[in-house]
Parts: C-alpha cells; structure tokens; sequence
C-alpha cells in the first residue's frame, strides 16, 4: 500500500496530491506539503493548461453563448473540470469564468442554469433550465469560492424547491419548470439530475447547511438508497445501467457507482443498501492495489487527463477514501 500512497502523492499531478494528502491523510490545510501542493496546483499541470487556453472573456471556445452545447469545451464543462481539479477560487482567471456562468447560464428569476442564452435578457434562459447542469454548475461554484455568494444561495434554493427524487411513485410532475424536458422530469427522475443535485448540496460546508437542504439531501440519499445506488428500484435482481458499474473521471453530466458511493462516505451515511456498492468498489481493485479508468471523455475535453484503460490516480483516490471511509482501510 505505501507504493500506492507514494503513487498518489508524486509531484508530477499537484491535484491528486493535494486531494490525497488532506482526504485520504488527512493532513490539515497548514501542513507545509498540503500547502506547497495547493500551490502547485496553479503552477503546473492541468489546471495552468486549461486556463492558458482561455479567453480574455473568461469563456472557452470559438464562441461564449456555446458555454454549454460546446460538449466538452465550453465554458460550464472546463469551469467543472477546473473545479474537480482543485484550483484556486482566488485566481482572476478562474472568477472570471465563475462570473461569466452566473452571468449568462443562470436565469436571474428562478436561479437555476440554463442551457443557453437568452438573446433578449442576456442571462439564462428560463426554458432552458435543467437540473443536472444547475447541480454541477452549484457544486463548481461552491468548490471556487461562491458557497455564500447570493446567487448561488438563490441556485441552491432552486435546487431544494424543484429536484425531485421521485421513483415513479406518482405520476409525472405539474408545472412550468417540470413541463419543459420530459427526459429530465418524466414520471421517474432522471437519475443524472438527482446525482448532480445531490453533489452539489453536498458540497455545500455542514455550518452553511440549512434545515431545508439538510432535508434535500436526506430525500436524494434515500433516492439512491432504494436502489442500492446503481440498480432498478423496482426489480432490484437489475441493474439500472451497465455504464454505472464503468469508473471515471471527470464524469461530467454522468455519474457511476464510486462518484455516489463517495457521496455517501464524505456525509458520514452508512445502511445496508450501499454494501453492493462497497464491494463492486472492492472487487475492481487490481493487485498492484490501484483501479483503472474505465470512462473517459479523452478527445472531447480541451485535455485529456489520464489514460484510458490505465490505472488511475483519480480513480484509486476516491475507491481509497470511499473504502477508507467504511472501515476497509486503505
């Protein structure tokens, strides 16, 4: 195991380091390796390769309105990544982009994300809201620093009022935001959105909880509960989607069965009904004591991150902590 750890806290990935050192060790944020690997972030590596390729704008691509449709490019993809990555919320580049999104993805009524632009208003387009985007885009936004900001406080209530974690228990949702996107608001929740919605809250500092999203996040983990996190609620003998079982990273408007697995760890939540996942976790494990990346968006993003089909730093980092977390050790 202290190859894996010396692994995971070479120099040449300054975010994998970092995140090991305070999540994995559980080193605190003063100790001078966490420090100079927080500063390296923004040194060298991904995150400078990213941000050397942005606009004066703040903004990623040819052109700023494809801040989405730009799949996986623009502006609210690479502003994800970033935020994944570790990078530094003080950065002007990096507020920059955090900016740019509040100001033309959020529609300024409802406060949830959009899609696209609004050629009239300027902001968000109200139609075009959805709730995984708005999820990632609340997560990313608290991970870069806005986690008290007003207009993201406005995304998380957004998030508390509209996500639904309904398992076709009723029939399908009344109203505007629900009648837009069937795929996303059908009579079954879209499992990405709940995903995303349930990233997001819990990202979101315990002392910045409110009862309201304690309550949300509670509904979203027992959404996941019911079915064990990657299975078919209703016939539990199935699994919901093979692609869940496939581990990687970034995931982007995906998920799998390590991502939420790792959500339930880091809020402390353990039942019975994750013990599937915990040993799907376990059993990928390769002898060398790392994981492989079994999903990437390699050639879509403006970088590719690591090798596909390789052992993964990413990977064997939150299969580590999420493991770690239920007493297996690491």
């Amino acid at each position: 195991m202290s190859d894996v750890i010396g692994w995971l806290t070479g120099k040449e990935d300054p975010s994998v380091r970092f995140f090991t050192l305070i999540s994995l060790l559980g080193k605190p944020m003063d100790d001078p390796q966490v420090v100079e690997s927080k500063r390296a972030i923004m040194d060298f590596g991904l995150v400078p390769s990213i941000l050397d390729k942005q606009n004066d704008d703040g903004t990623w691509g040819d052109d700023p309105r494809r801040f989405y449709t730009d799949k996986y490019q623009g502006t609210s993809w690479v502003l994800l990544v970033l935020a994944e990555l570790g990078a530094d919320p003080k950065d002007s580049r990096v507020r920059r982009a955090c900016e740019f999104i509040l100001d033309r993805s959020q529609d300024k009524e409802s406060a949830g994300f959009s899609h696209m632009q609004s050629e009239k208003t300027g902001w968000g387009l109200a139609s075009g809201v959805i709730p995984c985007l708005t999820g990632n885009m609340a997560y990313s936004l608290i991970k870069l620093g806005y986690a008290e900001d007003p207009r993201l406080v406005d995304a998380l209530d957004w998030i508390v009022r509209n996500q639904r974690a309904d398992d076709a228990e009723n029939g399908p949702p009344i109203g505007k935001v629900y009648e837009r996107y069937v795929m996303c608001w059908g009579r079954h929740s879209c499992h990405m959105g709940v995903a995303k919605a349930f990233k997001a809250l819990a990202a979101i500092p315990p002392s910045l909880r409110t009862r309201q999203i304690e309550a949300k996040i509670g509904d979203l983990a027992e959404y996941f509960l019911k079915h064990h996190i990657f299975k078919m609620s209703h016939d539990l003998g199935k699994v919901a989607k093979p692609g869940w079982l496939k581990f990687g990273f970034p995931l982007m408007y995906n998920t799998d069965v390590l991502e939420l697995l790792g959500i339930f760890a880091g809020l402390g939540i353990k039942d019975p009904r994750l013990d599937e996942a915990i040993e799907i976790v376990r059993e990928k494990r390769a002898s060398d004591g790392t994981w492989k990346l079994e999903n990437s968006f390699n050639g879509k993003m403006l970088i590719d991150i690591e090798q596909k089909g390789a052992p993964s730093k990413w990977v064997t980092l939150k299969a580590l902590c999420a493991l770690s977390a239920y007493g297996l050790g690491i």
